[in-house]
């Protein structure tokens, strides 16, 4: 729950009302800890936000949320997201034409897409069929595993063929990494195939920024103070903007990867990955279904009807349509976009009204290999760390740096702190280099 009020002093101040500082508060809650989470903006939910204008609901940036992941499953009674799915598959455009790559196990009607010689090659079919078996079936022990490499140097591995990684994988891999050359670890690579595997991809009716809500629902009230930035760390808690101390004996900075490096000077923080993805409204649906369509050419990273995977996201009549790019808005982006998707769509697209334009920065950390996949929360004593940017760039990244950081926390505050000389501020052993 949220608040503007003042109570009693807190055990703990959490910096960032992101996923990771709300799993954090959870953590820490239940734990019999009083908390109070200081978050900057006017709503929680960090880069996971979704704004109201006009009937349109517009998450800021286009986000799926994936059902398998661990973390979700335990903190979130996800009835209460009211979730709606994207058809298990994609639509890629490819220079032979489109091809449709769907889930044979979960769409047997369309296993006739893969036949060889349509999607996929036999040889091809053969390898991803196993790499697929293999991600979701093996212990995820099994998966972190090893010797780390890249996305692309693991799919070579797999046995699949070049044409097959340029014209299906990359164009989609490439909007769910943002970044075109599969140079993200291997070891996120294979979790992440095998939660899209087990699971199911969803947008929560009332838009993706439902998801942090929820998490905050579940505080307890007066947990979280909106509109309520800090400026920096001092030796007795933090330093509010407006010039007010809050103490505290623990701080947990869970805010993203820049503020994270501003308020913890010495923390090496990976850079980040910007994505801008664009809305337009149109009267009638471009495609009548809940479909990803990707692009080979990389022109556009995806594209998709968002009033077909819940019609809640417009006002009734009205087709949303998302497109990202990788990088920031250029002058000519919007028109550039709706060019490309008028041939991804085989539609005119020129009364395509343009609704809402989002890049945003930073929005998943640059995981190369070798990527640790959690790493340690403390910082110095009664200061600890957590984020996407502190495990992986997704939900159960951030989910899961949270609550490690709670249970580091509760660990800390029934055994006493550890020695100075053991925690990573003090000998700068922070660093994201191989």
């Amino acid at each position: 729950m949220v608040s503007t009020g003042h109570g009693r002093e807190p055990d703990v101040i959490v910096v960032g009302g992101g996923l990771a500082g709300l799993a954090c508060a959870f953590g820490l809650t239940r734990g019999g800890l009083r908390v109070m989470v200081h978050e900057a903006s006017d709503e929680v939910g960090g880069r996971m936000r979704t704004d109201r204008r006009d009937g349109f609901l517009l998450d800021r940036g286009f986000q799926v949320f994936n059902t398998a992941y661990p973390q979700v499953r335990r903190l979130l009674p996800l009835r209460r997201l009211r979730l709606r799915p994207f058809t298990p598959g994609v639509l890629a455009h490819t220079p032979s034409g489109v091809a449709r790559l769907t889930d044979p196990t979960r769409r047997p009607r369309e296993a006739g897409g893969l036949l060889p010689g349509r999607a996929l090659g036999a040889r091809d079919l053969a390898a991803l069929a196993g790499l697929t078996a293999r991600d979701a079936l093996a212990p995820t022990a099994l998966l972190k595993r090893g010797r780390d490499r890249t996305t692309a140097q693991a799919l070579a591995r797999g046995g699949l063929s070049r044409d097959a990684v340029d014209h299906l994988l990359r164009p989609f891999l490439a909007g769910v990494f943002l970044e075109p050359e599969l140079e993200t670890s291997a070891r996120f690579f294979h979790l992440v195939w095998r939660s899209m595997a087990r699971g199911t991809l969803c947008l929560p009716a009332q838009g993706i920024g439902s998801v942090p809500r929820l998490l905050a629902a579940r505080l307890p009230e007066g947990t979280v103070r909106l509109d309520s930035p800090v400026r920096g760390l001092t030796d007795r808690g933090v330093l509010l903007h407006d010039g007010t101390e809050r103490p505290a004996g623990t701080v947990v900075v869970a805010t993203d990867a820049a503020t994270a490096a501003r308020l913890l000077p010495g923390l090496d923080v990976p850079p980040g990955r910007t994505v801008t993805t664009y809305y337009h409204a149109t009267g009638r649906s471009p495609l009548p279904e809940p479909t990803l369509v990707v692009d080979s050419t990389l022109a556009v990273l995806n594209t998709c009807v968002l009033t077909e995977v819940s019609p809640t996201y417009a006002p009734p009549g009205t087709a949303l349509v998302s497109t990202s790019v990788l990088g920031a808005d250029a002058p000519d982006g919007e028109s550039a976009v709706r060019r490309r998707a008028a041939l991804l769509y085989g539609t005119d697209t020129a009364d395509w009204r343009p609704v809402a334009t989002y890049t945003v920065e930073d929005a998943l950390p640059a995981m190369r290999p070798p990527w640790p996949l959690n790493r340690d929360t403390r910082w110095a004593e009664g200061r600890y760390v957590c984020g996407d940017h502190r495990a992986t760039g997704s939900v159960q990244g951030a989910l899961a740096s949270g609550s490690r950081a709670a249970r580091d926390i509760l660990a800390d505050l029934r055994t006493g702190p550890h020695p100075k000389d053991a925690l990573p501020g003090n000998h700068r052993r922070d660093g994201f280099r191989p």
